[in-house]
């Protein structure tokens, strides 16, 4: 079926030509949608409850207690409703207030919704709303014992009688309006989601389907070596990371005080993962399991095709060895080989003359100077030195680097970079 049947009940009577009954366009507004509003009649007067939703197939499961007034009124013989649900794409100006508008996708669902019983499509509904919610969560949750699936009910309403209505484009602006000195247009609306943010003392690692929605450049990856992998950054990572990298000297050169407690460090981790444009990592020994410290993907560009490589911190123990070398022969194969960058920064305060060092023993080029750059912690303005690497001299540099690494010869300091 690719459409669905028109009615007297599914036909709008005004801006008939907005309608659509296209079964994919139906079906795409109610799974993008996460609340609709079902009205009904109860004891003579009209009810309207917001409520969630999920699609399986041909059938829309609405949410609610098995107390409520419509799962009451449904147990019987079904309960008639009519389900509304509405996504807001844009908000229309045009030069007159008339035609003011908004673009949107809305569907109208017509029909008699029933009580579901059966304990399968019990179990397949639930696992359908909890999906909606983050996909992939309800085998990453505890499902519903029998007290809260006692508390918790479902109606199942067909989608038989439904119609879609759609407005897009600009404002309808009447010719006479075209030479009036006021702006006109259309200003989008899009629903996303924010960066997770977990519960007080979580130990769970972020899981990976929260972790959707980034392109390619800005997507968390494990990056996996011989004797380093670089995980993504989580919130469950603070204490760890406090100790190990609970030294002055790790701090001394970096933009952010040393922390001086978990709490400390917790907000440090809270503030890189919620800058859009960084990639941050812990970096973890294969050998014992052990995090050693943190570095970062920054200024991120795929249209330049350029990325920044900073944040850098590693434990006093492990400075002077292959740690830094190895998580940085990661980084640039992942920004040149996989993401396909053009160019890699670094920035460093010019007063580290160490950071300086290590970073030209990658294979990096110095550019200059940026004057009063940035502000150090301590409240005075740093000048940045600029490094780069550009594709051209990528391999030279991963075979060199990859050598050394396999003879042990050369090692990387890990004073701190940015």
């Amino acid at each position: 079926m690719d459409t669905y049947q028109q009615t007297a009940r599914n036909t709008p009577r005004r801006l008939a030509e907005r309608a659509s009954y296209d079964v994919e366009l139906v079906h795409a507004v109610l799974d993008e949608a996460y609340v609709c509003h079902v009205s009904y009649v109860s004891d003579g007067e009209p009810r309207v409850l917001p409520t969630l939703h999920a699609r399986v197939g041909d059938t829309l499961y609405l949410h609610g207690s098995t107390g409520s007034r419509p799962m009451l009124a449904a147990r019987e013989h079904g309960l008639a409703v009519c389900v509304a649900v509405t996504i807001i794409d844009g908000l229309v100006l045009a030069r007159s207030q008339f035609h003011h508008s908004a673009n949107y996708r809305s569907v109208i669902v017509h029909g008699t919704a029933r009580v579901v019983t059966d304990e399968e499509e019990r179990t397949r509904a639930f696992a359908a709303l909890v999906d909606k919610v983050a996909p992939g969560r309800d085998a990453d949750s505890r499902r519903p014992n029998r007290r809260e699936l006692a508390q918790t009910s479902l109606l199942a309403l067909p989608l038989v009688e439904v119609s879609a209505k759609v407005r897009s484009g600009g404002p309808s602006d009447d010719a006479e309006d075209f030479d009036l000195p006021h702006w006109s247009g259309v200003v989008p609306l899009q629903l996303t989601r924010g960066l997770p943010v977990p519960v007080a003392a979580q130990t769970v690692q972020m899981p990976a389907y929260l972790q959707s929605g980034r392109d390619a450049w800005r997507r968390p990856v494990a990056l996996r070596g011989r004797d380093l992998v670089l995980e993504p950054l989580d919130h469950a990572h603070a204490p760890e990371l406090f100790g190990a990298l609970d030294d002055a000297a790790v701090w001394a050169h970096l933009t952010s005080p040393q922390p001086r407690s978990v709490d400390d460090m917790a907000g440090i981790v809270a503030a890189a993962l919620a800058d859009p444009d960084r990639v941050p990592f812990v970096q973890r020994e294969v050998a014992t399991g052990r995090i050693v410290g943190s570095t970062s993907f920054y200024a991120v560009s795929p249209v330049q095709r350029c990325v920044a490589i900073g944040y850098t911190m590693i434990g006093r123990p492990w400075w002077r060895t292959g740690v830094n070398t190895e998580a940085k022969l990661l980084m640039l194969a992942h920004a040149f080989d996989t993401l396909g960058a053009l160019r890699v920064e670094w920035h460093t305060d010019v007063r580290n003359e160490r950071s300086q060092r290590a970073i030209e023993r990658l294979g990096a080029q110095r550019e200059g100077v940026l004057r009063n750059h940035r502000q150090r912690a301590d409240g005075t303005q740093r000048d940045t030195v600029l490094y780069s690497m550009i594709a051209d001299e990528w391999p030279a540099a991963r075979d060199r680097l990859a050598a050394a690494l396999e003879s042990g010869g050369v090692t990387c300091s890990a004073s701190p970079t940015r």
